[in-house]
């Protein structure tokens, strides 16, 4: 096992192509680069369909927060979140790697604590990509219900249709994605057209037909409708509403390895999808408040279950064009879904390739005429299935796995993200493209070989193949991307103080008094999550698990740069 990440590249030095970038951390390239930064940037904005997911999580904020609310805190939800990813794009652009979350914090966590601490972050991040498959899924799944509730007002809703519906979804994207994963960049960049065409014509639609509430019903109402004993409180439980509109933005980085010119194409895309995201999504928070109407409750208890579809329909008046804005949203909210897919699938299938996965050794397998995980693929879609079970039982039960795509997501952020802040105020990160010492032996050594353990050297001061420099955790290089000076560090302490904020208050129940029913178990999920994987680890795990692998195949990849480097 070496050291990953910590690569210094000689001044003036280039990377002649994306797989020498992956040669340096370690891995050798076996994916399809299917992707530029067009394709990308379309992905990373479906991903997030930010208007939709306004709409889809309406009535939480709505509940408690109101229209204020909902529109102050999807600004600071919006603006904060920013913050994040920003750290995120700078990690992204550092190790342009589809392991990530638990690549970065095995890169810059003290020795010590690299090992179990990215093994806790890898499968954190794993789960927290499924349940979202699995909440994604349903999500278009129930919606396809409220279209039939909307177009024949007799039919009633059962649970255990709703689950069926969203095996039909997860079904259809696991074909996409193993049988025509060449058509997914062409498929994002129609469905962006799609998004921000919708998003055009379900505005004008609602604004040219509802009736128009005032100014005050908007800017200035507050609701506390969860019965908590304060408004402050009340608006930050149902800021979490806001929250999870934004989540997910890192999907662009598990399709590392997929991408070209990842090192700047991921943080540009991570970047401007949640501009241009956050500025459609505000504009559509702000129309359906607008085009409440007066009767509130009978939208916040539509039989459809979606608030967004009453609104549609008591704004255009004919249940035929209310499901037909409907059905764009459902088209939107699908294809999603089927790039969610995509990304847990390759962050399974890395942490697999890493050894850290049961079966790791078939879950790391790639088909050789798709260049995809394919198993990978199943096994994402087989676990979302089966948790999507727990709806058909109880829909209450079930927004426990939702919560697993806030804290879960929130806390996979979080780890890396401190790490970064106190290397950066430590100043441990050399600048781009600064001068790192020459390495004399270009084998990566293990401990436990008898070479290794000659040397004296452990497992955390090997040397990866990186053919210019002795890799070390202490030094690591910034990417291309990055926040410069006083700037960058303001802003990674910001986006790790919101980021604790955010998952104190996603553990908060919605309402009180609370019940058995109302109670939130996110923090035992999440919780156990975290527990169980460092009891494992500590079990078997790290019999198995030694930290990133680095490819034997890559060292003459970079013997071969090494020797090709330009020193200034």
């Amino acid at each position: 096992m070496a050291e990953p990440g910590s690569v210094s590249r000689r001044r003036g030095s280039k990377l002649s192509t994306d797989s020498d970038t992956l040669a340096l951390l370690g891995k050798k390239q076996v994916l399809k680069r299917r992707f530029g930064f067009p394709s990308l940037l379309a992905f990373a904005i479906c991903e997030l369909i930010t208007w939709e997911t306004v709409l889809a999580l309406f009535s939480q904020g709505f509940t408690n927060g109101g229209p204020a609310g909902l529109v102050y805190g999807f600004i600071i939800a919006w603006l904060s979140t920013l913050s994040v990813y920003t750290v995120i794009a700078e990690l992204a652009s550092i190790a342009p790697i589809a392991s990530g979350q638990y690549y970065w914090v095995y890169m810059l966590a003290p020795p010590k604590y690299k090992k179990v601490s990215s093994y806790m972050v890898g499968w954190l991040t794993s789960l927290a990509w499924i349940a979202t498959v699995a909440t994604e899924s349903l999500f278009a799944g129930t919606i396809i219900q409220g279209l039939i509730n909307l177009s024949h007002p007799e039919y009633t809703e059962q649970l255990w249709q709703g689950t069926l519906l969203t095996w039909a979804v997860i079904v259809i994207n696991v074909l996409i994605n193993t049988i025509i994963p060449d058509a997914l960049p062409k498929i994002e960049l129609l469905i962006m057209v799609l998004h921000l065409c919708g998003f055009v014509g379900i505005m004008v639609a609602l604004l040219t037909t509802a009736e128009i509430g005032s100014a005050e019903s908007v800017w200035l109402t507050s609701l506390n409708r969860g019965g908590w004993p304060t408004q402050g409180l009340s608006y930050c439980v149902g800021f979490l509403g806001n929250v999870a509109t934004f989540v997910g933005a890192d999907a662009s980085v598990h399709m590392a390895e997929e991408v070209s010119n990842a090192a700047i194409n991921i943080p540009r895309a991570i970047t401007a999808g949640m501009i241009i995201n956050g500025c459609i999504g505000f504009a559509m928070m702000v129309t359906a408040l607008y085009c409440l109407g007066p009767d509130v409750d009978s939208i916040l208890d539509s039989p459809t279950g979606f608030p967004f579809l009453q609104i549609f329909y008591n704004a255009v008046g004919t249940r035929g064009g209310a499901v037909a804005m409907g059905a764009i949203v459902l088209i939107l909210t699908w294809a999603c879904s089927t790039g969610i897919t995509t990304t847990a699938s390759r962050m399974t299938w890395s942490f697999a390739r890493d050894k850290g996965t049961p079966f790791s050794h078939i879950l790391s397998k790639v088909d050789p005429r798709t260049q995809v995980p394919i198993i990978a693929v199943f096994a994402v879609t087989g676990f979302a299935m089966l948790l999507t079970c727990i709806y058909f039982g109880s829909a209450t039960a079930f927004n426990d796995v939702i919560s697993l795509t806030i804290t879960g997501f929130y806390g996979s952020y979080l780890i890396p993200s401190a790490l970064l802040l106190y290397h950066r105020v430590k100043g441990n990160i050399l600048p781009y493209g600064s001068v790192g010492e020459d390495t004399e032996d270009l084998r990566p050594r293990n401990s436990d070989s008898p070479e290794g353990a000659a040397s004296g050297k452990s497992d955390d001061v090997q040397r990866i193949p990186a053919g210019d420099a002795d890799i070390r955790q202490e030094r690591i290089t910034w990417g291309p991307w990055h926040m410069p000076g006083i700037l960058g560090i303001a802003i990674n302490a910001y986006a790790c103080m919101y980021m604790v904020f955010v998952i104190f208050w996603s553990v908060w129940p919605p309402q009180t008094p609370v019940t058995p029913d109302t109670m939130n178990y996110s923090i035992v999920v999440t919780g156990g999550v975290m527990i169980l994987s460092v009891v494992w680890y500590y079990i078997g795990g790290k019999k198995q698990y030694k930290g990133p692998v680095v490819d034997e195949d890559v060292v003459e990849v970079v013997r071969r740069r090494k020797s090709s480097v330009v020193v200034e």
